[in-house]
């Protein structure tokens, strides 16, 4: 397949982060064309003027539109995109200089409708967003529910990083109306469609991540309130490990009780996990401001996804 790139760039009141994105796509050490296609989603801090400046480094495309959400902004970018395989990135992610290359080559030795990469703390960042990112990718942590399977067929999607062929979209339809969980809705739909997704490990992104812990806290208890949805639209994907956010939450609630009355065996489990994640997160980040701020970022996840489930599994029949 003669692999011809749209990148579709949703944007809302992020005029600054635009521009960082796209100033990383000129650095890109690609040889082929491509062109960009920058979505609109009816901010009131518009990013035209930031985008009329890449007008001679880049084939890019502007369009403005009514606010409705990433997910049918993405699907607006893709109908009107000329190339025949799309690479979806959100606003606020930035790309290392190898990363198209990256696609391509992998899409070349294996070739999937789909698929998806990684994020990464770039060196910019600021503390939080560092500890944000390593409570986000961690294998300790709710991080690793959806998992970094490399077999073909087996990656769930992650919208601010990933690829669809134009076959696969207009057979899918693109993204649904959902406004979280969008990325794995769509790729429960390719699967049904027979349609091979696959992680590209060396295609990451530095991804931004929120700028304060009640940011994080929302973000994560949406994503624990959607997977309850999912897994009602979709029963077979269903597993108990989306569960663990919010025993976890409950556990550290009976720990306090069992201390209060002598018993300090369970209290000291979780002290425990808490130092190995500061551990992991100290040799990954060389850093121990970032180490202790994991930890409560950690925290923030599990109790932001863990209530925000139970509250969508308990009362699931009113979403």
């Amino acid at each position: 397949m003669n692999l011809k790139f749209s990148i579709i760039i949703p944007v809302y009141n992020r005029p600054k982060e635009i521009d960082e994105l796209l100033k990383s796509l000129i650095k890109q050490d690609f040889c082929d064309d491509f062109e960009v296609l920058v979505i609109e989603d009816g901010s009131e801090e518009t990013s035209e003027k930031i985008v009329d400046l890449y007008n001679t480094q880049l084939d890019i495309k502007y369009f403005f539109k009514n606010n409705s959400g990433a997910g049918e902004s993405r699907n607006f970018g893709m109908e009107r995109a000329s190339g025949n395989y799309f690479i979806i990135l959100d606003s606020d992610v930035i790309l290392p200089n190898q990363y198209m290359s990256e696609v391509k080559k992998r899409l070349e030795i294996n070739f999937t409708d789909a698929f998806g990469g990684p994020d990464a703390a770039h060196n910019d960042f600021t503390i939080l967003q560092k500890a944000i990112n390593y409570s986000m990718t961690s294998i300790l942590t709710t991080g690793g529910i959806r998992g970094k399977k490399t077999s073909i067929g087996k990656f769930q999607l992650r919208s601010f990083n990933l690829g669809i062929s134009k076959k696969a979209f207009e057979k899918s339809q693109g993204f649904s109306k959902m406004k979280i969980g969008e990325d794995i809705d769509l790729t429960f739909r390719l699967w049904e469609n027979n349609y091979d997704t696959q992680l590209i490990e060396d295609a990451y992104v530095y991804h931004k991540r929120k700028s304060t812990i009640k940011q994080f806290f929302k973000q994560t208890f949406d994503f624990g309130k959607t997977r309850p949805i999912l897994n009602n639209k979709y029963p077979k994907t269903a597993k108990m490990t989306f569960w663990l956010p919010s025993l976890f939450i409950i556990g550290i609630d009976f720990s306090i009780l069992l201390t209060i009355f002598g018993y300090h065996q369970l209290s000291l489990l979780y002290c425990l996990y808490l130092f190995l994640v500061f551990i992991d997160s100290l040799i990954q980040n060389k850093n121990i401001q970032i180490a202790f701020l994991s930890i409560i970022t950690s925290l923030t996840q599990f109790l932001g996804y863990g209530l925000g489930f139970l509250e969508s599994q308990l009362f699931k029949k009113r979403n």
